[in-house]
Parts: structure tokens; sequence; C-alpha cells
């Protein structure tokens, strides 16, 4: 029986060897039925390509929220650049401006004295021409403009102009003096414009 078997099969394999020739491997342009298996038909291409559509579209999108962040990054960083320097020009103001004001204080200061020594001179000059200081009534004005009756001894005008102090108001004369009873007193109200005042409202007299 075994024998019988072998005998068949070695009569079956020659059959089926010849029919696999090596032309029809090696033929050009021809194709065996396992390589047209092999290969993917036509049917599946549409899937494989719509994955590697949605792949591209992943990757665009991930490159997109990179790029979004760092947009948003950049913006952040920028404000809290700006935030900064308002603080440091914040900082600059509140100690540089009480400075300035102090400054300018000063400086009115000194020009209020240094009107108050000219009035003074010119008073003192009013006097030797005089022999009198001006009356209360007469005030400062005389020291431009003539008094009436008695304008022979008069040589002024003693000052070109009669200026107001460095707020605006008018140089107060007083004779005779509370301070200077021989004499007069002569002062600026100050910042204030009033009567006494202290600190910045302080008076500036001829007293000081």
């Amino acid at each position: 029986m075994k024998r019988d078997n072998l005998k068949e099969l070695s009569q079956r394999a020659p059959a089926e060897l010849s029919l696999r020739r090596p032309a029809d491997v090696l033929r050009p342009g021809h194709r065996s039925a396992e390589f047209h298996s092999a290969v993917p038909q036509s049917s599946t291409l549409p899937a494989l390509s719509s994955g590697c559509g949605s792949d591209r579209l992943q990757v665009e999108n991930l490159r997109y929220s990179r790029v979004k962040l760092c947009a948003t990054g950049a913006r952040g960083f920028t404000l809290i650049e700006i935030m900064v320097v308002v603080a440091v020009i914040g900082i600059l103001a509140a100690a540089i401006i009480p400075q300035f004001m102090t400054t300018k204080h000063d400086a009115r200061v000194s020009a209020a004295k240094g009107h108050i020594a000219e009035l003074e001179a010119a008073l003192e000059r009013f006097n030797v021409h005089m022999d009198r200081y001006p009356t209360a009534d007469e005030g400062l004005k005389v020291l431009v403009d003539a008094p009436s009756g008695d304008d022979k001894k008069w040589r002024g005008p003693y000052i070109k102009q009669l200026r107001p102090d460095p707020w605006g108001n008018s140089y107060q004369y007083r004779y005779p003096g509370v301070h200077h009873t021989a004499s007069f007193d002569l002062w600026s109200r100050g910042a204030d414009g009033a009567d006494g005042g202290e600190g910045e409202g302080a008076d500036i007299g001829n007293w000081q």
C-alpha cells in the first residue's frame, strides 16, 4: 500500500513541476497569480490615502498649536515688560515730583526775597531824597510815580516797575512797621496769599 502511494507521488511531481516553467516567471510583463494577490488592489488605496491625510492633518494641527502657544507666550512676556516699565516710571515719579515741587517752591521764595531786597533799597533812596518813607496810604506806588504835592524832591522812578510776587500777589507795605518800628515792614504773603501761615504758606518779610 505504501509503495503504491509513493509511486503515485513520484508520477505527479514531475507533472506539476513541468507546469511551472521559468519562462512564465521571467517573461517581461508577466505577473503570476501570487504576485497579483500580494500587490494591494486599487480598492484598498483610498483607505490608505485617507489614513495618510488624517495623519498629515494631525501634524498640521500640532504645528499650529505650537505656533499659537509661542505667540501667546510672546504677548504675555511683552505685557509683563510693559507692567515693569510702568512700575519703574511710577516709582521714579513718586521720588522726583516731590523734590521738583520743593525745588520750585524754594526758587519762588528766593525770588521773593530778591524782590523784597530790591524794594527795600528803593525805599531807602526815596527816604534819602524825600526825608521820609512813604505813608501807608501812598504805599509802594510812589516808587514809580511821584507823590502829589511833593514832587520837587522826588527823583524817581526808583524802580522800573512794581512787580507782583512769584505767586501773583502784591507785596505788602506797612509804615511804621510792627517788626521794624523805626522804619517799615515789607513782605510777601507767600503761597497761600494770606497773612501769617506756616510751611509753604508762611509769609516772607524783610524782618526774617
